[in-house]
């Protein structure tokens, strides 16, 4: 046993989807007597739940989750907003004496809560020229265009993903640099330890196959049906999200239910290959195994890594 109890301090739980970073969160808060932040910029979104694995009630096992269902679907996701929401609430629980467990793998967002990164401005007129742009030619177009621009990146925005191609090419514009280049080394606002949950490739794959085939047993297409009268398909960011893109293109016609199942499963894969490399890329983060072999032994592990000294 310590012979004093830790200092609270931020623990960040990251990697692709269906790693198993949900349970591992909620196990540290259980266990450190902290409340976990989410840091998956969809499970933001009221009522996007199947389709983003939003743990229910139960599965929290009574510790709070905080930044869930803040947004409508039909606002525009915003990184510095969700940078705002998350620093104030890991401010009150550090404030309070307990531990913030970062759950989520939306990297940026996991930078803008615990990094001093800080978000360029925006033009109205550069914004509204790229947006007619992409109205006019398509993602592909600008995604090409970024590619020349900043080839960093190009890998890591999807080219359908026209909201942040147009961000990112508005970011170069006004600030004359890459978009890359305004994201800044590795400096922490808070003392943080940053865990990363890894699985095979191959048994991950495996994984994401199985989850959307629950998804869609979960009534996925009901709840995008639901979304859809609430104004799911005019919502700029949550319209894109995995597995709402795929449903509205079938409600739509454009494909039928089984493809967008089908193209679910690969479009999440793609997705999950640029989680992985997108937090390999930082040194600070301790990786752990998920795979279904060492599951029993991923808590102790995360648990050892809480408990060992911090060194500067």
């Amino acid at each position: 046993m310590s012979s004093a109890p830790l200092a609270p301090r931020v623990i960040a739980v990251v990697g692709p989807t269906a790693a198993g970073k949900s349970d591992l969160g909620v196990f540290l808060a259980q266990r450190l007597g902290g409340e976990v932040v989410n840091a998956d910029s969809m499970q933001l979104y009221r009522g996007m739940d199947i389709g983003t694995a939003k743990l229910t009630p139960e599965e929290r096992g009574g510790v709070p989750h905080h930044l869930l269902d803040v947004w409508d679907v039909t606002v525009t996701a915003s990184v510095a907003e969700y940078q705002r929401l998350a620093r104030a609430r890991i401010d009150a629980l550090l404030a309070e004496g307990r531990w913030p467990v970062l759950v989520g793998g939306s990297g940026l967002y996991v930078r803008g809560a615990i990094d001093n990164l800080e978000f360029p401005g925006t033009d109205p007129e550069v914004r509204a020229r790229l947006e007619e742009e992409l109205t006019l030619r398509g993602p592909g177009a600008l995604h090409a265009r970024l590619a020349s621009a900043d080839p960093e990146a190009a890998r890591v925005i999807l080219p359908s993903n026209g909201r942040r191609i147009v961000r990112a090419l508005e970011v170069i514009e006004i600030t004359g640099r890459p978009f890359t280049a305004n994201l800044p080394g590795h400096d922490s606002v808070y003392d943080t330890l940053q865990i990363g949950v890894d699985v095979a490739r191959p048994e991950l794959d495996e994984r994401i196959a199985r989850r959307v085939d629950r998804m869609w047993e979960a009534g996925l297409v009901d709840e995008v049906r639901a979304l859809e009268a609430q104004g799911l398909r005019e919502g700029r960011t949550a319209s894109r999200a995995l597995g709402y893109q795929q449903v509205l293109a079938a409600l739509a016609g454009e494909c039928t239910l089984e493809e967008a199942r089908s193209e679910t499963v690969r479009a999440t894969k793609r997705f999950a290959r640029r989680q992985d490399a997108w937090f390999r890329r930082d040194p600070r983060v301790h990786w752990l195994s998920g795979a279904a072999a060492d599951l029993g032994e991923l808590p102790q592990l995360a648990m050892s890594l809480v408990e060992r000294p911090v060194t500067a």
